[in-house]
């Protein structure tokens, strides 16, 4: 059985495995049922090895045996191994955020918080401003700047940005709300959609020709981007925590927008 090194590079990397048990589970898949020699003959892997390989398959699921003399060996069909590791992964993941949202009330979490807020040098805000990269690590970022507001939150960007997290942004907004923080929001783009997006979220939209992004939480903090949206990777935005240069922005702002 001859199979392109590059295609069994790939296997091995998406199902975890090694070479050797890449080599066999290939052979076993194009032979359907086989026995040692057949498998170590398609395979080229070594006899003396195949055994071994072939028991790591078979505990790993890849592989069942078929009783008889001589013993043979069945290749498992793809997409039920992909199936399998795909609930495997979820599983994983959900014990994993469960264990994470349980941190938060352990005593090693309140010993963190204790060195972060009362260490040797404890961070103050006001002396903080950073650079983000990657829209998740953005949006994290930006969610929680948010969620801290206690009076304001201006929002500028497009309505295309707005319309394709519409779900999240009508979450957020509600429950701005909720809390009797001001909100304002600018927006460029389509006119239409602009009159669509207020209905849908019940606030009040400016329409504005200016192309940028940027959102101000409480006239003391700002996150800007600095690049257009384009791959996960290519996003960047910096985050300043300055009363008077945030104070500065949003009256520049407002000037340019025809409020106050």
């Amino acid at each position: 059985m001859i199979v392109a090194q590059e295609l069994v590079g790939k296997i091995k990397d998406h199902f975890d495995l090694n070479l050797y048990e890449t080599k066999v589970w290939l052979a076993l898949l194009s032979k359907g049922v086989a026995s040692v020699g057949e498998v170590a003959a398609l395979s080229r892997v070594p006899r003396s090895r195949t055994y071994d390989v072939l028991e790591s398959l078979e505990k790993k699921g890849f592989a069942i045996i078929r009783m008889g003399k001589p013993v043979k060996y069945l290749g498992v069909k793809p997409q039920m191994i992909l199936e399998r590791i795909k609930q495997d992964i979820r599983k994983d993941a959900e014990e994993r955020v469960n264990i994470l949202a349980k941190l938060k009330d352990t005593e090693e979490f309140a010993k963190l918080n204790e060195i972060y807020t009362q260490g040797i040098n404890p961070v103050k805000k006001e002396e903080i401003s950073t650079s983000l990269r990657g829209k998740s690590n953005i949006s994290n970022f930006l969610r929680e700047i948010i969620d801290s507001a206690k009076k304001e939150v201006v929002i500028c960007t497009n309505a295309q940005e707005i319309k394709s997290k519409a779900k999240l942004f009508s979450e957020t907004i509600s429950t701005l709300k909720k809390a009797n923080v001001k909100i304002k929001i600018a927006l460029s783009g389509d006119e239409k959609m602009i009159k669509e997006l207020e209905e849908k979220l019940g606030v009040k939209i400016k329409r504005i020709e200016i192309d940028s992004k940027f959102f101000i939480v409480d006239r003391k903090e700002v996150l800007f981007y600095i690049s257009k949206s384009g791959s996960d990777s290519d996003d960047i935005a910096v985050w300043l925590n300055s009363d008077f240069f945030v104070e500065s922005f949003a009256s520049l702002f407002e000037k340019a927008i025809g409020e106050k």
